[in-house]
């Protein structure tokens, strides 16, 4: 009987006990992979979670998926995170119902990897604009009312290859690179009020980009099974030689936003199964 109940976990065991009860959460690119599974986690454990990506018909599909999970109330926001303007109207409408912010998310951006002399204009501007530029209008956006409420916290999700780039990985090395430098100069700069930010670096994780590369792989090899794509995937990665589960990653995510990482900012905290070259 014993071990029975041990197998059985209810919801509430299952839970990280990190109690973001009261506080709420923007979680940009959160329609689908990690930020999904990040926004799942946060509403599990109490938070109050808004949703900004740009695809209305994703956003409402997430929506009725993750209030039958979590029985809780999922807002949804339909933003383009390179409009500035755009940005700024959806935080206080966040603001305005929610009366603050405590937890920032960027985690809005794809993999966009090129050799360097197939690089156009079009390319860079798009990977800058959503990733760098995009972070900055979102901190720029929940800052002031994580100064009036005595503090916060701001996760970037960026990856290893910002710390270590491969060939033919511009430009999303590049934007990548940029946004831990951008981690560690807003880090020091606001933690005079008490708001932390820290990057997680992710590798690779089983997401929508992947599952689209996936249906594109089967167009021509259609005897190729998901699991057998993701296998060739990961061969390379030392923990396991297999791809990161999105409620991994979302799990630090979590645990960064909490009251329980209250001295950690400033950080690169690489989550990728030890695959990356520099720690």
């Amino acid at each position: 009987m014993l071990i029975i109940k041990r197998l059985i976990l209810t919801k509430e065991e299952n839970k990280l006990n990190l109690n973001l009860k009261n506080k709420t959460a923007i979680i940009t690119g959160g329609s689908d992979g990690i930020g999904k599974e990040t926004a799942r986690i946060m509403s599990e454990e109490g938070a109050k979670v808004s949703i900004f990506a740009r695809n209305l018909q994703n956003l409402e599909k997430t929506k009725s998926e993750l209030e039958k999970i979590t029985s809780k109330e999922i807002d949804i926001y339909s933003v383009d995170v390179t409009d500035q303007e755009g940005v700024k109207i959806a935080v206080e409408q966040v603001i305005k119902k929610n009366n603050k912010v405590d937890i920032l998310v960027n985690n809005a951006g794809t993999s966009s990897a090129h050799p360097i002399m197939n690089i156009t204009n079009e390319i860079m501007a798009d990977d800058i604009g959503t990733k760098l530029y995009g972070a900055i209008y979102m901190i720029q956006g929940v800052v002031p009312s994580m100064k009036k409420n005595g503090g916060g916290s701001i996760v970037n999700i960026t990856t290893p290859g910002g710390k270590a780039s491969g060939a033919k990985t511009v430009p999303t090395s590049v934007s990548r690179a940029a946004g831990i430098s951008l981690t560690k100069a807003t880090a020091n700069e606001l933690s005079e009020f008490n708001i932390r930010v820290n990057t997680v670096c992710v590798g690779l994780f089983k997401s929508g980009q992947h599952r689209r590369r996936y249906e594109e792989r089967i167009k021509t090899d259609n005897n190729l099974t998901i699991d057998e794509f993701y296998d060739e995937l990961g061969k390379n990665v030392p923990l396991g030689n297999r791809v990161g589960e999105a409620k991994e990653a979302a799990s630090l995510i979590t645990y960064l936003s909490s009251e329980e990482a209250s001295y950690i900012t400033g950080t690169a905290i690489n989550i990728d199964g030890g695959a990356s070259p520099v720690v």
